[in-house]
């Protein structure tokens, strides 16, 4: 054999053996990982015979399969108030799926390392085959709140309520919605597929859950950041600073009333953010410094990647800037500022619980077919965001925004109670304005934060953003 075909057939023996070690690894290491991954189509087609588990919220069954009878081993799922839970829930078809179908589409089909004890189980005693039953921490009267206050409006937008001490997600929704019964159908699955391309297809995208993964200029409500992060370099609710009728950042800021805020004297922060000044809070970002309000952002849980819960959670940035006319607009949650209304939600929680951001969960626990529990949820803290000093601060600052005399967010207040709240009226550069308001409540004993944002509303947070959060903070404290 000459030099080079025996160097051909060295190089094609080596390029065989690791090959073989390659296909060995992902058989050895990667295989359960695999299977179990939610962007894996096969294990969707494979399902639709396999008895799925059921998604509860409370104790109602909003998703679960029943045998489609006769000659078919399949089963067909189906969906309970399907355009309330939609947003979170999503749907489960032949070769997809989307939301907690997706997400914990191992422990539904069964196929979780954490059931193979209960599904050896099952099959020494005969039992049919199920998967496991996943338990939402969606509250049906705050869910069905955030549908109530959107719906009617007729336009896009979204809701999300937390638990402030736990970070369970009470709410989720997203406007517009759709019936996820109308894609799963296993009997007439042409007319299914044709149902999912219309709606991935549409401009409106109703699979597409606001709540989680659209970002959206914050407008005002970051306000609470820049404040955090005043008050954490040593200012006070009563630190002062100018607010003009107009600041020169390259193009002229000017405040919604197109006025000073002080009547020409510079302002407090306490004030600044009851009657939400544009110019006052453009001056504490610039003078605290693109780094500090980088840090501080990222302490709510700005710029750390996207999070799971399990439903994948698209990222909110504050990018550091130190341009100050850059800065000086980041700094009223525009320019740079990009935020998930489940962001917005998380600073509105950080603040309600004494500084301290909860991860937030939507899966209270999974059961299998024994009702045993095989995984429960575990309250962690997301980060630190402020102390408890400054969240103590802000709580009575954002007071002022529902009760002050001169309160932004008056229709967000609850009679009987404190509320804790900020405005938000975002511009978009198409001559619209995004409204938002996040909350908290009772100021005192939260119990419930919230934010909602509605697309191209073209009026203020206030006005449009408050009395959805309002339902949605009346329905937990109600309760």
């Amino acid at each position: 054999m000459n030099k080079p075909i025996r160097r051909l057939a060295i190089f094609s023996l080596a390029l065989f053996g690791v090959l073989m070690l390659n296909i060995s690894w992902i058989q050895t290491f990667q295989a359960e990982s695999l299977q179990e991954h939610p962007y894996n189509s096969r294990q969707f087609i494979e399902s639709l015979t396999q008895h799925r588990g059921s998604i509860l919220v409370g104790s109602e069954e909003v998703a679960y399969s029943d045998p489609v009878g006769g000659d078919s081993d399949q089963f067909q799922r189906k969906y309970e108030n399907g355009t309330l839970y939609a947003p979170v829930v999503g749907a489960f078809r032949a070769g997809s799926a989307t939301g907690i179908e997706r997400a914990e589409n191992s422990f539904l089909d069964g196929s979780n390392q954490l059931l193979a004890v209960n599904n050896f189980r099952d099959m020494l005693t005969g039992e049919e085959p199920k998967g496991a039953d996943v338990y939402l921490t969606v509250d049906p009267e705050v869910q069905q709140a955030a549908m109530d206050g959107l719906d009617p409006l007729g336009k896009n937008g979204a809701a999300v309520a937390l638990d402030p001490s736990t970070g369970a997600v009470l709410a989720s929704y997203s406007t517009p919605s759709f019936d996820p019964n109308s894609v799963a159908s296993v009997t007439d699955t042409e007319q299914a597929g044709k149902k999912w391309e219309e709606l991935e297809a549409s401009e409106q995208k109703p699979l597409l859950n606001r709540a989680f993964n659209e970002v959206y200029p914050p407008g005002s409500t970051f306000k609470v950041v820049t404040a955090s992060a005043a008050l954490e370099d040593g200012a006070t609710p009563e630190s002062t600073m100018d607010a003009p009728e107009s600041l020169d950042l390259g193009a002229p800021l000017t405040n919604a009333w197109d006025a000073s805020c002080n009547n020409g004297a510079p302002d407090s922060l306490a004030h600044s953010i009851e009657i939400s000044c544009n110019t006052s809070m453009a001056n504490w970002a610039i003078e605290l410094g693109g780094q500090k309000m980088h840090e501080q952002a990222g302490a709510y849980g700005f710029n750390q990647g996207p999070m799971e819960v399990p439903v994948d959670v698209t990222e909110s940035s504050a990018p550091l800037e130190t341009d100050p006319n850059i800065l000086g607009r980041n700094g009223i949650g525009q320019a740079n500022v990009e935020a998930t209304p489940l962001q917005m939600a998380m600073v509105a929680s950080g603040v309600a619980n004494d500084g301290d951001v909860m991860k937030p969960y939507l899966v209270d626990s999974v059961q299998n077919s024994n009702l045993e529990e095989v995984k429960a949820a575990q309250p962690e803290v997301f980060s630190e965001a402020v102390s408890s000093g400054t969240a103590e601060d802000l709580t009575q600052m954002m007071i002022g925004v529902t009760e002050g005399d001169e309160a932004s967010g008056p229709a967000g207040a609850i009679p009987g109670m404190q509320v804790a709240g900020k405005t938000g009226t975002a511009e978009t550069g198409t001559g619209h304005t995004h409204n938002w308001f996040i909350s908290f409540a009772p100021a005192d004993d939260p119990q419930v934060a919230v934010a909602v944002v509605v697309e191209n509303g073209d009026q203020s947070g206030g006005e449009l953003g408050a009395p959805i959060a309002k339902g949605m903070m009346e329905a937990v404290i109600d309760e």
